[in-house]
C-alpha cells in the first residue's frame, strides 16, 4: 500500500481525489508540522490524483506533481522513477575546467521541440566539442510553448516536451555520448498561471518584492519546509533524472536574511549529495550583483557555488563588437572594460555604474577563471531583444569570428547558445501560451514596454501569444551545408580543437592571463601560455606585439591576409588571429 502526503499547513481539511473518489487525509503528528498523508491500494503507478483543501471542491494538483500530463490546471499523475532502465553507469561527467557548454531550448532546438527529438542532434554537438548541454527550464509551465521560467510544477518535466520517461531518454543518450546535462531551475519566484501554492503553505512572502511579484519564502514562518520544497526538488532532478548539475536564475533575487543562506544550503546539500551517488555535480548561478561570495567555497565565508554567469564578459565583448551603448550597455563598450574582464573577471567590482547610479560589484581575486561562465549570447541577450536578434544579426561574419575566438579561447568556461556555432538565420524571441486572456494581454502589453529603455519601436516586438512568435523562433538546421554558415561552423570546430589540444587554453589561473590593448587604435592581444589571441577592431590595418621568445606560426587566422612580422602580428580590420610555437 502507497502512501500520499502533502503539505497544507493553511488547510484545516484535506482530501485525495484518485479517480471519482475523494479520500479524506488525516495529520500527520510529531515534527511533521503541517503534513497530511493518505494510504490506499488505489495510490499506483499511473495513477491520476489531485487534493482538495477544504470546502473547496475545485482539485488542485500536488504542489510535488511528478507529472502533470493534462497542464498546470490538471490533475497529477504518480510516477515511479525506479522503473526507467538506466544505461549510464559508466559515465562520469567531464571536468568543469574542461568544459564547453552549450544551451538549448528544447520547444524550438529541433522541429518536434521534444526530448526524443533532441536526441537526434546530440552528434552535432560532439562533433562541435561541446561537453555539458544545458536545458532552459523544463519543469510544467502554462500552455504548450514558453521559455519556462514561470514555471508552477518544478518536479514536473513539461507534457509537451514529452514528459518525465522522455527526459530521462535524453540524459541516458547525453551519457552514451559523453554530454553532461544541466538544467536550468527557477527558484526565485512562480509563473502567474496555475501557482496554486498559496492555497496549501507560505510559499511566497509579501515582506519582500522581486520583479515578478511577491518573493519566495526562505526566511520568514514556514520556512523549513519552503527551503525543503527547493532542496528536494534540486536534489530529485539530479538523483530521479541523472542531470549532473543545476544553472540557478537570477539568485539576486532570491531573498533571504537567515544566517545560513539559502544558496549555501543549496551547494552543501548538493555536494553532500554527490557524494553519496558518487557523481560530479555543479551548480551554476546567474547573479546580476558581481558578487565574488556566490562562487566562493563555503568555508572561505562564501554560498559554494561552482560558477557564476559573467555577464560583464558579455557586455564587454558585446559593445565592442557592436558599438551598441542603450540600455545597461551604456556602462560599456570600451576595449580596456574587455581586456579587464579577461584579466580580472569583473568589470564592475567597486566602480561607480552610471546605468545604476551606484558604486557596483567586489574584486574577484579569490576566483579562477573557471567559476565564470563566459558567452557571447545567451536566452536573455538574444531574446530580450525586441525582435530576438542574434549576434550573427548585428555583426559581419568577420566580426562573428573575432567574438568567437574570445569566447572559446578566453579564460572562462565558454558557453554557446543554440545555433550561434552556425550563425544561425532564425531569431530567437519572447514566446508564451497563457490561456487566460486577460494575463496574455498583460504579457503582450508589459513586453512592449520593456524596451522602451533601449530605444526599440513597441510596434516592432512580435506578440508573445501568437504562435508564429514561437514559429519563427525554432532552428533551421538545413542552413548547416549551406555558406556562410558551414564556414562559421568549421570556424567553431577549430577554436574547440585548439581549446581542447593546449592546456594552457583551460588554465583557471586568471594572474596567467596577460592582456595588452590599444583604445584608439582598437587592438587587443591577450597570451594564453604560449599562445597568443590578436584581435583587431579598428577601422584599418595595424601591428599588434606578442611575445616572440621561440619560432611561431599562425594556428588560427579569420583573414588570410593576416601576416607574422618579427614581433608584430599585422592584422587588417576586424581580423583575429590565434599565434602559437610552430
Amino acid at each position: 500500500m502507497k502512501t500520499l502526503r502533502v503539505w497544507a499547513p493553511n488547510a484545516n481539511r484535506m482530501a485525495a481525489q484518485i479517480g471519482s473518489r475523494h479520500l479524506e487525509m488525516r495529520k500527520e503528528g510529531g515534527e511533521a508540522r503541517g503534513w497530511w498523508r493518505i494510504s490506499t491500494p488505489e495510490i499506483v503507478t499511473g495513477a491520476d490524483y489531485a487534493f482538495l483543501v477544504d470546502d473547496d471542491q475545485k482539485p488542485l494538483p500536488d504542489p510535488r506533481s511528478q507529472f502533470q500530463p493534462y497542464g498546470v490546471h490538471g490533475a497529477s499523475r504518480i510516477v515511479d522513477h525506479e522503473a526507467f532502465s538506466w544505461s549510464d553507469q559508466d559515465f562520469v561527467a567531464p571536468s568543469f575546467s574542461d568544459a564547453i557548454l552549450f544551451e538549448i531550448h528544447v520547444g524550438t532546438f529541433t522541429t518536434e521541440g521534444t526530448f526524443d527529438s533532441a536526441i537526434e542532434r546530440l552528434d552535432h554537438l560532439v562533433e562541435l566539442g561541446v561537453t555539458h548541454l544545458e536545458l532552459m527550464p523544463v519543469a510544467e509551465f502554462s500552455g504548450g510553448r514558453g521559455w519556462g521560467y514561470d514555471g508552477v510544477d518544478l518536479f514536473a518535466p513539461h507534457h509537451v516536451y514529452g514528459g518525465p520517461a522522455a527526459l530521462k531518454r535524453l540524459v541516458n543518450a547525453c551519457h552514451a555520448k559523453g554530454l553532461a546535462v544541466i538544467l536550468d531551475v527557477v527558484y526565485n519566484h512562480f509563473g502567474p498561471s496555475g501557482n496554486y501554492l498559496s492555497r496549501f503553505g507560505p510559499y511566497l512572502t509579501n515582506r519582500y518584492k522581486t520583479p515578478w511579484g511577491s518573493a519566495v519564502n526562505l526566511d520568514g514562518r514556514g520556512s523549513d519546509e519552503v527551503r525543503r520544497f527547493f532542496c528536494d526538488n534540486a536534489s530529485s532532478w539530479m538523483r530521479d533524472y541523472h542531470i549532473d548539475g543545476l544553472r540557478v536564475d537570477a539568485v539576486h533575487a532570491i531573498l533571504d536574511v537567515s544566517p545560513r543562506h539559502f544558496l549555501e544550503q543549496l551547494a552543501q546539500e548538493t555536494s553532500e549529495l554527490a557524494c553519496r551517488i558518487h557523481r560530479r555535480l555543479v551548480l551554476i548561478a546567474e547573479d546580476d550583483r558581481n558578487d565574488p561570495r556566490v562562487a566562493t567555497s563555503i568555508e572561505c565565508g562564501g554560498y559554494g557555488f561552482d560558477a557564476v554567469w559573467n555577464e560583464d564578459f558579455h557586455h564587454s565583448l558585446h559593445t565592442v563588437l557592436t558599438d551598441e551603448q542603450n540600455g545597461y550597455y551604456a556602462d560599456f563598450g570600451k576595449v580596456k572594460q574587455l581586456a579587464k574582464t579577461l584579466g580580472h573577471g569583473f568589470v564592475y567590482d567597486g566602480q561607480y555604474s552610471e546605468y545604476r547610479d551606484r558604486h557596483h560589484g567586489k574584486p574577484a581575486i579569490v576566483l579562477s577563471a573557471h567559476n565564470f561562465v563566459g558567452s557571447i549570447q545567451n536566452h536573455d541577450q538574444v531574446g530580450n531583444r525586441a525582435k530576438g536578434d542574434r549576434v550573427s544579426h548585428l555583426l559581419s561574419e568577420a566580426r562573428l569570428k573575432i567574438g568567437a575566438a574570445i569566447v572559446m579561447l578566453g579564460p572562462f568556461v565558454p558557453m554557446l547558445f543554440q545555433g550561434e556555432e552556425w550563425a544561425a538565420s532564425t531569431p530567437f524571441l519572447y514566446f508564451t501560451d497563457h490561456q487566460e486572456p486577460e494575463l496574455a494581454r498583460a504579457v503582450s502589453a508589459g513586453r512592449r514596454r520593456e524596451f522602451s529603455a533601449f530605444g526599440w519601436n513597441p510596434e516592432d516586438t512580435p506578440d508573445p501569444q501568437a504562435c508564429d512568435t514561437f514559429e519563427r523562433s525554432k532552428l533551421d538546421w538545413s542552413e548547416l551545408s549551406c555558406e556562410p554558415h558551414y564556414s562559421m561552423l568549421e570556424w567553431y570546430k577549430r577554436l574547440a580543437r585548439l581549446r581542447k589540444k593546449i592546456p594552457e587554453l583551460r588554465d583557471g589561473n586568471l594572474e596567467h592571463v596577460t592582456v595588452t590593448f590599444n583604445e584608439d587604435q582598437r587592438w587587443l592581444a591577450m597570451i594564453r601560455g604560449p599562445i597568443t589571441i590578436a584581435i583587431n577592431l579598428g577601422d584599418r590595418t595595424c601591428g599588434v606585439p606578442f611575445a616572440r621568445t621561440e619560432p611561431r606560426s599562425i594556428l588560427a587566422a579569420s583573414n588570410d591576409d593576416v601576416v607574422l612580422d618579427v614581433e608584430y602580428v599585422k592584422l587588417p580590420r576586424d581580423s583575429v588571429a590565434v599565434i602559437g610555437p610552430e
